[in-house]
């Protein structure tokens, strides 16, 4: 597991990046999907400001995590819950 220098262009600029070798698929995949969902968002509202794009999908993909982060957090709490009624089940049983 070394470290690998790679070069991503992201809107139209290139970033020179150290990551560990068991990390670059993920970021080059994370790179195209940053670059598809700026050419998404200039196709649909004709904004040619890649500053402007950023904002646009640093939002998309920040309300996407806080939303599977308040499902994780309903999810977790019907599993403790799930966990604590199967404890006070077996509880009786022994």
């Amino acid at each position: 597991m070394g470290e690998l220098s790679i070069k991503l262009k992201i809107a139209n600029r290139v970033y020179p990046l150290t990551v560990n070798t068991t990390e670059e698929e993920g970021v080059r995949k994370a790179a195209d999907e940053i670059n598809k969902a700026i050419a998404e968002f200039e196709r649909l509202y004709s904004v040619k400001d890649y500053q402007d794009l950023l904002a646009m999908v640093a939002l998309k993909f920040t309300s996407k995590n806080s939303q599977a982060n308040v499902q994780n957090i309903g999810l977790e709490s019907q599993i403790k819950e799930s966990l604590s009624e199967i404890d006070q089940a077996l509880s009786k049983y022994l």
